[in-house]
């Protein structure tokens, strides 16, 4: 087997250097070892040393593992393996992208559980090889619902929430970063209180947020809220997108209605979309995403742990329309790989 080059991250200084020195013995010759001591030391030396594989501690000062990888694996297909303490990290780790999870040992010989990160090590990297001669990826970034691989272009994201759905946008826009298609909301809430929430998401986020009004052209690296009291549609207009927002009858007990907005996305935009569906008590929406995905959209769904209501998610998922169902914490990560920096 070729010689792998192995970053290895983790802020004790200890671990690194005696994991570092055992895999040196385990690793094929000539493989090289580098460390850091964070996640901005990391991308540094993902940049300078251009590692076959990572092996990524959680807990860490400055910015935790999890959070690190979402971020870049939206921008750069790392293999990694998240090595930690806590077996609870798991399937966060998994979601979030990684290729494989190790627990830290307690206990157990440094040597045996060297060997076994080794060999976890070799496996990935030799995919990593094989790929690389057969000038194809180990894995895609992410991997559509009827089996496409390559990265589709997003022109426009679709959320809909509601009960607990203010908190969950606000955790999945706050770690959103642009370059990002226009992105459209419809959380049911009151009239007023939905300009108040766009207010929000506009001070927490990097992207620019307003209440949407009837006639606006969307805006790459924009946000727009529903009218508390307005369906809000998407339409196609000078070869754009632009809102429509009309008072009109309740949809599934509501105006605005989540499926009202899938449904137009459906027509609109069709498979260059993406919708997500958070939160909330009922079905609203659950139609809509489902239309939205037999169109070739791309579709999340809140994970039941994380949702306040596995309400409005879970009747999307039975329906069929959810392509992903992820925690709250790693919606945002999934949208850039989907959606950001293309």
């Amino acid at each position: 087997m070729q010689a792998i080059r192995v970053l290895l991250v983790d802020d004790s200084i200890f671990f690194r250097s005696l994991v570092a020195e055992e895999l040196s013995c385990v690793l094929p010759e000539g493989s090289r070892i580098e460390t850091a001591g964070d996640p901005f030391e990391a991308r540094d030396a993902i940049l300078r040393f251009t590692p076959d594989v990572m092996v990524l501690d959680v807990e860490m000062p400055r910015m935790d593992g999890i959070e690190f990888l979402r971020r870049l694996l939206a921008q750069y297909d790392q293999p990694t393996i998240v090595l930690t303490g806590d077996g609870r990290y798991e399937s966060l780790a998994l979601a979030a992208g990684a290729l494989d999870f190790l627990q830290k040992p307690v206990g157990c010989s440094p040597q045996l559980f060297c060997e076994e990160l080794g060999r976890r090590i070799m496996r990935i990297a030799m995919q990593v090889q094989q790929a690389e001669a057969a000038a194809t990826p180990v894995r895609p970034l992410v991997q559509a619902f009827n089996g496409e691989t390559t990265k589709r272009p997003i022109s426009l994201i679709a959320l809909g929430a509601s009960t607990g759905g203010t908190e969950a946008l606000s955790c999945v826009i706050r770690d959103l970063v642009p370059p990002l298609p226009p992105i459209v909301i419809v959380q049911h809430i009151p009239p007023g209180f939905s300009h108040m929430f766009a207010l929000r998401l506009d001070r927490e986020s990097a992207l620019a947020a307003k209440e949407a009004q009837d006639g606006d052209v969307l805006e790459k690296n924009y946000v727009y809220v529903a009218p508390g009291d307005r369906h809000l549609r998407v339409r196609v207009a000078n070869g754009g997108f632009t809102a429509s927002c009309q008072k009109g009858p309740r949809v599934n007990g509501h105006c605005p209605s989540v499926d009202v907005l899938f449904r137009s996305v459906a027509e609109t935009v069709g498979k260059y979309a993406l919708g997500a569906i958070f939160t909330g008590m009922g079905a609203d929406g659950a139609e809509g995403l489902r239309l939205m995905r037999e169109a070739g959209a791309r579709t999340l769904g809140q994970d039941e742990k994380s949702c306040v209501v596995y309400g409005m998610p879970r009747a999307a998922y039975e329906l069929g329309a959810v392509e992903r169902q992820l925690p709250l914490a790693s919606m945002a990560g999934a949208i850039l790989s989907m959606a950001g920096h293309a």
